[in-house]
């Protein structure tokens, strides 16, 4: 049963050395994620499953000790999903890197100093249809008696002229609604997200967050926003349901 989720940003750049000069913009990010993360150590759970959007080939469960890296953004900074130092399960796809999004997932775990419940990664690609997320979210809560998810993953990425996505106008409405489920728990306005619109604005959250909502059925759990703002605009949000 879920006892506890986060949910949180992921762009690289939450990464200080990935972020380098502008490391500092995205301080009070980290911070919030570091209290969302304080709320699932504060569960107790027996498992926890880091879940994060991926591209294509990159889905898929990951075990604990699984790694990753952003050498890909000019930094050497490897990460292992679970506590410092975790060897990798027997496991034929722990050779896998992580994707991205549980990558960033594995940096604030470490840097939180996480020395609770095992951790294992889902990486959750894209094109997910609401049905198969919610299911998928079902299924990870029958993982354990005491289950608690990390969820990574951000809003539109077409807030402003300069943003990944250039400027869409329904960009900030999309966010609006988005940050109001997860600030909320509302498990209905999560499910409710439009998968074709989400994908046009290029919003790698939303299959994460249905996860989530599939997996809080039943589980009476509230929500509190830390965290909402579209620094480069894309919509960033972190929120801790207990």
């Amino acid at each position: 049963m879920l006892v506890a989720a986060a949910v949180c940003p992921a762009p690289p750049l939450l990464v200080p050395p990935v972020a380098t000069g502008a490391a500092g913009e995205l301080a009070d990010a980290r911070t919030a994620c570091s209290d969302a993360l304080a709320v699932l150590a504060a569960a107790r759970p027996d498992r926890l499953v880091v879940v994060g959007s991926a591209d294509p080939g990159e889905g898929g469960p990951y075990p604990h000790g699984a790694r990753g890296g952003f050498h890909g953004f000019g930094v050497d900074v490897e990460v292992r999903l679970g506590e410092p130092g975790a060897e990798p399960q027997a496991d034929p796809r722990s050779g896998r890197p992580l994707p991205t999004s549980l990558a960033v997932a594995a940096w604030l775990l470490g840097h939180t100093a996480w020395s609770g419940a095992p951790v294992e990664g889902l990486g959750v690609e894209e094109p997910l249809t609401t049905a198969r997320c919610l299911e998928t979210g079902r299924e990870l809560a029958t993982r354990a008696e005491r289950v608690a998810l990390l969820v990574m993953g951000d809003g539109s990425a077409c807030r402003t002229l300069k943003a990944p996505g250039y400027l869409d106008e329904r960009a900030a409405a999309f966010d609006e609604g988005a940050a109001e489920a997860l600030g909320a728990a509302d498990l209905p306005a999560l499910t409710a997200l439009d998968a074709d619109l989400a994908a046009e604005l290029k919003a790698s959250g939303r299959a994460p967050w249905q996860v989530l909502a599939g997996a809080a059925e039943g589980a009476g759990l509230e929500g509190r926003l830390l965290y909402e703002d579209a620094p480069y605009g894309v919509g960033y949000f972190v929120a801790a349901w207990s």
